[in-house]
């Protein structure tokens, strides 16, 4: 991989030939499921053309996916690959700034995700996690991934804001699950603004507003407290260490946290327990994790759930000058995409790929190439480590307390905005342990 050299014409992957309008209708709604036959044809390294000009390249081998991953920042723009996501992040979002920019974002959050950030954050994860499960229904089916949602949300929002209840906070939770409970055809928003002026996309972008007033409006109140410097929470945290942060940049601070940090885990979760209801024996061994307080195999079992139904199918690299990628020289401003799908259910890089077997993560370290849900390189999510703590803190308080049964056939993923869920919700029936 590296920059052009006079010898090599720039040229694509092959790759589909169908309609633009097509191939865009197919990426957003059923990426997942036309990614497996695209590659079947076409190879580990496949061209998807996207209407608005957006060329892709699907890179699905581990050497060229690690070749990305430490590539040269300043060629290799994630923030321009994301930038379907800045309407909703907003334009100072460390997922869509690049190079200085992303760096001086990513240094002044860094401090609210490190070790001794995680240990302050661990009781009040275990206590919400508690009173979550204390409250699910028993006996009878029910889909976990609303209760997921819900316990992720709320703990996003006691660590980022540190929000006490209120009439601000009781506002704030549906709104923030309006703005990200969309699908495939509200997604098309994003992708064009111009369409907010009609519905159903008027009715996203005013909760989305909806929302923003109410967190400009923490924002403000936060400023004038004296307290900053002994509250633990992210937002008083970033307040204190850079008091000259604008509210814009703190509003796409908090909504990146807030977004990124929520559904993403919730659904790694829901996943979890549909994995767990249809295998017993894995189910009583998380059970004796979590008796013992083994995190470790917890964290496996997350981590085996974000590996076999990933929830976000690919990141996004622009290049920013033509690049040689898996061997060709690709053109300036083509999408590179790391497709975290495809290379997680390799059979050559994880053996019985379709079995869900966490022991794969037990006393090892995962491969930078073959198992990338945070994405890699300086890019890699600030939050993996307070995700995988929140969800052992979550199947620790569930599983201490219940035996799980599966409902129905095993459920397929759909898509929701950019993150495919289960398409039922991850139905299951829990009782008392016996």
């Amino acid at each position: 991989m590296g920059s052009a050299g006079v010898a090599q014409r720039e040229s694509l992957p092959e790759g589909p030939r169908l309609p633009k309008v097509i191939q865009t209708v197919l990426f957003v709604r059923s990426r997942h499921r036309v990614a497996p036959r695209w590659r079947a044809r076409y190879g580990d390294t496949y061209t998807v053309r996207l209407l608005g000009g957006r060329t892709m390249v699907s890179v699905a081998r581990p050497e060229d996916i690690r070749e990305i991953f430490a590539g040269p920042a300043s060629v290799f723009h994630a923030g321009e690959g994301n930038a379907i996501l800045a309407p909703v992040m907003g334009k100072h979002s460390v997922l869509i700034l690049d190079e200085d920019a992303h760096l001086r974002s990513r240094k002044r959050l860094m401090p609210a995700f490190n070790g001794a950030a995680l240990r302050g954050y661990a009781g009040m994860m275990s206590d919400l996690a508690v009173e979550s499960a204390e409250s699910w229904p028993v006996g009878k089916p029910f889909a976990v991934h609303g209760p997921m949602n819900a316990v992720t949300l709320e703990i996003i929002l006691r660590v980022v804001f540190g929000m006490a209840e209120g009439e601000r906070l009781a506002k704030l939770r549906p709104l923030i699950n309006k703005v990200t409970a969309i699908g495939p055809l509200a997604l098309l928003g994003w992708m064009n603004p111009r369409l907010n002026r009609f519905w159903p996309w008027k009715r996203n972008s005013e909760n989305l507003a909806a929302a923003d007033r109410l967190l400009y409006a923490e924002i403000a109140e936060r400023r004038t407290q004296p307290d900053l410097a002994t509250r633990g929470d992210v937002l008083s945290r970033l307040l204190a260490a850079a008091p000259d942060a604008t509210d814009a940049e703190l509003r796409d601070d908090m909504m990146t946290l807030l977004l990124a940090g929520h559904e993403t885990t919730a659904t790694a979760l829901a996943w979890s327990f549909h994995e767990l209801a249809r295998r017993p024996d894995l189910l009583r061994k998380a059970q004796e994790a979590a008796d013992i307080g083994d995190d470790e195999y917890l964290h496996a079992v997350a981590k085996e759930a974000m590996r076999l139904r990933p929830v976000i199918y690919s990141v996004a690299r622009r290049l920013t000058e033509p690049t040689v990628v898996a061997g060709n020289l690709l053109p300036k401003g083509t999408i590179v995409t790391p497709n975290i799908g495809l290379v997680q259910r390799d059979p050559a890089n994880h053996p019985d790929p379709d079995d869900f077997r966490p022991d794969r993560f037990v006393g090892t370290q995962p491969d930078a190439g073959t198992w990338i849900p945070f994405g890699g390189g300086v890019r890699r999510c600030l939050g993996a480590g307070f995700s995988l703590q929140e969800a052992a803190a979550v199947l620790r308080a569930v599983l201490t307390r219940f035996d799980i049964d599966a409902v129905g056939a095993p459920e397929q993923a759909q898509s929701r905005n950019i993150t495919l869920v289960p398409a039922k919700g991850a139905r299951i029936i829990v009782r008392p342990r016996r």
